[in-house]
């Protein structure tokens, strides 16, 4: 099956095509971030207006680096949530338009998340029942799978997502934006010295990291107020340190809770992280009954490629949209 996806879901323009759910035969990204690093984070009225200057112009280059046409494609997978509604309203009218001018192929509308979770199968063959962790700018959360089709929401953030809190904490320690890479790089140049508030949540999968956040923020005011020093490199380790605690005591947890579990899967921007990739090899070797699988690096963030691969697999289960189809920003995953 060759499936063409579409993703615009917040500040990147993207299309791919991918052949069986293994083979990506492209995969095109048109990147915001320079434009939105003048704002500190993602502006979503200039996101959109960027988007449909791109969106064209993206797909057509998809199409033309697999050595294709629209003949050839199957089905015509989208995001349609969640996400920024008006980036989500661009993408959803693009393959529209696309899937009607085509002689009326498949339109595939798409989960963001389960994007992310399924990004996973271009390097591995997913086993059931699985956990899911999606880590990324705008959410956090923990996915119990039973089968192909099936999410269940085991835990969730309770404020900040960890990528939200990896920008908001670069922020205030004057990185720029986007701040979850510059974090990552200077914590591999430091030690994890400085004690940081532990975040309390009340479900028992449930994350939390605004008080980590703001924990950052009164350190450094009383350093200042006490005319104290410390180290980018020190202060950045102490908080993926923290994050990074709280989001594997959580997977442990489910991990030890679910021992009918037989892989657990990562998605999502900050699976690119290499303090979080570490600590997936620290899970290999202490349940080595169990599958443990990372998506490729050029599949971490925000893609197509991934969008394409959950079109697949939503069109074997039949899920199929029609021209009614609209973007959906705040979607549950189903």
């Amino acid at each position: 099956m060759l499936v063409i996806g579409i993703e615009s879901s917040c500040d990147e323009t993207a299309a791919a095509v991918v052949r069986d759910k293994k083979e990506i035969l492209s995969s095109v990204i048109a990147s915001q971030i320079d434009t939105h690093k003048a704002f500190g984070g993602v502006v979503p009225e200039v996101a959109s207006r960027i988007h449909v200057e791109n969106i064209s112009g993206v797909i057509q280059q998809a199409i033309d680096e697999a050595g294709i046409s629209m003949e050839d494609v199957d089905a015509v997978a989208v995001t349609a949530g969640p996400g920024l509604v008006g980036c989500l309203h661009v993408g959803v009218q693009g393959a529209k338009t696309l899937a009607a001018v085509w002689n009326k192929k498949p339109l595939i509308p798409v989960h963001h998340l389960a994007g992310h979770i399924y990004a996973n199968e271009l390097v591995t063959d997913l086993q059931f029942p699985l956990v899911a962790l999606v880590v990324s700018g705008g959410n956090s959360e923990l996915v119990y799978m039973k089968d192909e089709n099936s999410f269940e929401i085991l835990g969730q953030t309770q404020d900040d997502a960890i990528g939200e809190a990896y920008d908001k904490v670069a922020r205030v320690m004057g990185l720029g934006y986007p701040g979850g890479p510059v974090i990552d790089k200077l914590a591999q140049q430091g030690e994890a010295v400085y004690d940081l508030p532990e975040p309390k949540t009340q479900g028992r999968y449930d994350f939390s990291f605004s008080g980590l956040k703001s924990g950052v923020l009164q350190f450094i005011k009383r350093c200042e107020r006490k005319g104290q020093t410390f180290t980018q490199e020190d202060l950045a380790a102490s908080f993926q340190k923290a994050a990074l605690d709280e989001v594997f005591a959580r997977v442990k947890l489910v991990l030890e809770d679910h021992p009918e579990v037989k892989q657990f899967v990562v998605g999502g921007g900050v699976s690119a992280n290499s303090g979080l990739r570490a600590r997936v090899d620290e899970l290999r070797q202490e349940y080595p009954d169990k599958t443990f699988t990372v998506p490729p690096m050029r599949c971490c963030t925000d893609n197509a490629a991934m969008i394409a691969v959950a079109g697949e697999i939503a069109a074997e289960q039949g899920r199929v949209a029609d021209a009614r189809l609209t973007a959906d920003p705040g979607g549950e995953i189903c």
